[in-house]
């Protein structure tokens, strides 16, 4: 296939990004990030899970930032909801879609949730069902698709296996997720291609973390392969617990930079892009995981990056 000309980005910093932060966000800072995001031009934004405030505290407000935010007309506002508990509880605040996940490691699966790939998927199902009967788009984010902290690398058969379950309890969308940062780019392609038995390219995307410093040519492979569709988080926010030494997911803005040099669109301006980094990453009290924010920040005061 031959590279697309236009790549929709959803950031998932507002959720993903700050879910592990051990400091609690405040949920007017997590709003006034999502408004930041959709000013630049964001058309998805992943805005928080619900999931028990026993096991993630950070998304205790999450009724609060759904009430908060300013909607704009064309941006989706995505939740996660692993169960249905947890979808009955974001019905009130209207998603436009939500996220249910399944790993493709049995031991991540039962690590993470305590649960095997198959009873997860009988806990989604009805997730879907309920979804998809209030005319909720469902998407499903398969993680550990290319390695797992227990297994080492993951089979693309393993991804192929996860995505047609999905499949088959109704997931609409699925995402490639690179959960600890470990995956190259063949890989990826593998990886994308073993999702693709199941789902058509326009309902497959990537999702890929840094700790190995591989996001970038993670996210050309996919490209090169007719991916058109990924999460980034703003600032380079977030991680996965389990990967010592990740670095969060792949930095929104260093996506946009790289995508605006090869002249793919993305409908984002990357100044606006830069700032909503540069304001949450001020809040938490660290630079951005960004090579190409902290280098056009560097840039405005005249400052080598």
């Amino acid at each position: 296939m031959r590279i697309p000309s236009k790549v929709k980005l959803v950031d998932v910093g507002p959720r993903d990004g700050l879910q592990n932060e051990a400091a609690p966000v405040p949920a007017e800072v997590k709003i006034a990030l999502v408004q930041r995001l959709q000013d630049a031009g964001l058309q998805g934004i992943e805005v928080t899970s619900y999931v028990s405030p026993k096991w993630v505290p950070q998304m205790a407000d999450r009724h609060a930032v759904m009430a908060g935010i300013a909607r704009r007309e064309g941006v989706v506002y995505s939740v996660l909801t692993p169960n249905l508990q947890g979808f009955e509880a974001a019905l009130p605040d209207r998603p436009d879609e939500v996220v249910v996940f399944g790993s493709a490691s049995e031991s991540f699966s039962r690590k993470n949730i305590n649960c095997s790939i198959a009873e997860s998927i009988e806990r989604f199902a009805p997730v879907v069902e309920a979804a998809r009967a209030a005319g909720i788009p469902v998407r499903g984010a398969m993680s550990c698709a290319l390695g797992c902290p227990w297994e080492g690398e993951i089979a693309p058969g393993r991804v192929a296996y996860l995505a047609g379950l999905m499949k088959q309890i109704g997931v609409q969308h699925v995402g490639v997720a690179d959960t600890i940062g470990v995956g190259t780019p063949r890989q990826v392609q593998r990886a994308i291609e073993a999702a693709l038995q199941h789902y058509g390219i326009d309902a497959v995307s990537g999702h890929f973390h840094d700790t190995y410093g591989q996001a970038l040519a993670n996210t050309l492979a996919a490209l090169e392969v007719g991916v058109w569709q990924y999460d980034t988080a703003v600032a380079g926010l977030g991680g996965c617990p389990y990967a010592r030494g990740a670095t969060g997911n792949v930095a929104t803005e260093d996506v946009v930079y790289m995508l605006h040099g090869m002249g793919i669109a993305t409908g984002i301006d990357l100044d606006r892009l830069v700032d909503a980094g540069a304001y949450i990453s001020g809040f938490l009290g660290r630079k951005p995981h960004s090579r190409a924010a902290n280098a056009l920040l560097a840039r405005r005061t005249q400052q080598p990056a």
